[in-house]
């Protein structure tokens, strides 16, 4: 029987077809470290990896038997791609449970930062009857009508923006190829260059994964083509934005805001933006749904299945 190593903690429920099918082992009660799943690892024949896990040459070279990293994530910057298929080792992630939930927080970011909810809250919690609350305090920006930039137009690009043209913005993206003018018009979008979105747009929003490409996508010089106006948001991957460069924009007024769903320097962000009320900060919690935690289980299930069995579709991670 084929040996299964889950290195997280996760609800069961989603693995109920894996375990019904497989020896499968999973942590009690917390994730295994990187030394547990080390020592473990030469035994098994499929690994289901956290996002934040990494496999990397050391691990794939220490597991003899090893057929497939199944990722529980969209994004596998966590994973030696590269080295993993050229060892004959499948790859796979969870596109499709993430899409609407990180669409969500996305357009949340959005709304919040430019109508100042989470910072009218804050100060009325803290001020009371102190905080000023005239018609004329507290002004915020509109959506209705403002430009969305959307990085990335992969599933989660397209769904932020059908609920960006929903709430009546314009949309233009950028992506590493521009859609096909069916699914252009479908979507009503607008593919322009990266410098001229950064020009254009009132929000900018990065959905793009985590490559060498992307790294600092958004630094210094990027921000300063962004009109003083416009706001960021990423739910992408931390390291797209170069968040030093990020803190001295939002202090010199470089652009206004911004909405931020992940970190450059892991779980936390740098300090300066917990003191920022021109920020929305949320840990890393654009998929922290109960139904989307079972759901990318299920997904993970359903690709060693589909990979070891050949009775489903498995949603592979080619060789970058």
């Amino acid at each position: 029987m084929k040996k299964i190593l889950v290195t997280y903690d996760m609800f069961r429920e989603g693995f109920a077809e894996l375990e019904s099918k497989y020896e499968v082992t999973f942590p009690d009660g917390r994730d295994f470290t990187y030394e547990e799943v080390f020592e473990m690892i030469p035994e098994y024949d499929v690994l289901c990896s956290m996002f934040d896990f990494p496999v990397n040459k050391e691990l794939i070279d220490h597991a003899p038997k090893l057929q497939m990293v199944a990722n529980y994530a969209v994004g596998y910057n966590n994973i030696d791609v590269a080295y993993a298929v050229e060892k004959g080792i499948v790859v796979s992630n969870t596109p499709g449970p993430v899409t609407a939930p990180t669409a969500d927080i996305a357009l949340g970011l959005i709304l919040d930062t430019a109508r100042r909810i989470t910072e009218c809250d804050r100060k009325l919690r803290t001020l009371g009857k102190e905080m000023k609350v005239g018609v004329l305090e507290n002004l915020g920006m509109p959506i209705t009508g403002q430009t969305l930039g959307i990085v990335g137009m992969g599933r989660i690009g397209k769904a932020l923006a059908k609920r960006a043209r929903a709430c009546g913005m314009e949309v233009v993206y950028h992506n590493r190829r521009q859609l096909c003018i069916e699914d252009e018009t479908k979507l009503g979008v607008t593919y322009v260059s990266f410098e001229d979105l950064l020009a254009q747009s009132d929000f900018v929003s990065l959905n793009a994964p985590y490559t060498p490409e992307t790294y600092h996508i958004i630094d210094e010089s990027a921000l300063k083509r962004m009109k003083p106006t416009a706001i960021l948001i990423n739910t992408g991957r931390g390291p797209l934005v170069d968040e030093h460069a990020l803190v001295k924009a939002l202090q010199e007024g470089i652009i206004y805001g911004a909405g931020l769903d992940v970190f450059e320097f892991g779980d936390y962000p740098l300090p300066e933006l917990l003191g920022m009320d021109n920020v929305v900060l949320t840990p890393h919690i654009g998929t922290q749904i109960t139904a989307t935690r079972i759901e990318m289980a299920r997904a993970v299930s359903d690709n060693v299945i589909g990979f070891l069995e050949g009775d489903r579709p498995v949603s592979r991670v080619l060789k970058p």
